[in-house]
């Protein structure tokens, strides 16, 4: 069977309401079956301290995700070979689903940064991709001057007016650490799961 699946690329610690209305909004409204959130591993040679181990963010996203039949949470890339590339990523899903095309969603700053990528011109060849707008920080104004991305004019490439939202995990998991109430930033469940571990308290 077809399916047009969007693949929603990221650490997701944790997953947030943000996250989560982008991801609603996408499979919605841009003609999508399905979207998956790949839930990125963490990169052995860049560990850091205040990520989750791999399957509790896993686990994160499918209890966030558990009443929705078309979001889904994808551990795909927990097998393949470190540090993560999407090219390789996207290459190993299509060889699994041989039937479904997927489909790239980033945020528009990523967009601005997709040049750097591993083998991008294929990547560009053979997927689309769905930009969403994203809220620019000063640091990311500072590093990224360059403003519009002349991507977005790609034909691979389509904007979606998603809802911007300016939540970010870092702000999340602060707030947790300094005993501040967090509850309308997360669902409930996974608001649960994280006050029960004792997530980012430390």
């Amino acid at each position: 069977m077809s399916k047009t699946v969007g693949l929603y690329f990221g650490t997701f610690n944790p997953i947030h309401v943000g996250h989560l209305v982008i991801a609603n909004h996408m499979v919605q409204h841009a003609n999508l079956d399905e979207l998956w959130f790949v839930v990125s591993p963490q990169n052995p040679l860049k560990p850091k301290a205040s990520l989750l181990a791999d399957y509790h963010r896993l686990a994160l996203v499918r209890i966030a995700v558990d009443n929705n039949l078309r979001l889904k949470a994808s551990n795909v890339e927990f097998d393949l070979a470190q540090p993560s590339y999407t090219i390789h990523t996207l290459a190993a899903l299509s060889e699994k689903y041989p039937d479904y095309q997927f489909t790239i969603i980033m945020g528009e700053d990523n967009l601005n940064t997709l040049p750097k990528w591993k083998n991008y011109e294929e990547i560009l060849a053979n997927y689309s991709i769905l930009v969403y707008p994203r809220v620019e920080s000063d640091e990311n104004l500072s590093v990224n001057n360059e403003g519009r991305s002349d991507l977005l004019d790609h034909p691979k490439v389509t904007m979606i007016d998603a809802p911007l939202m300016k939540i970010s995990a870092s702000f999340i998991r602060k707030s947790v650490k300094t005993g501040k109430d967090v509850r309308y930033l997360l669902t409930e469940p996974v608001l649960k799961y994280v006050d029960e571990m004792n997530f980012y308290k430390k």
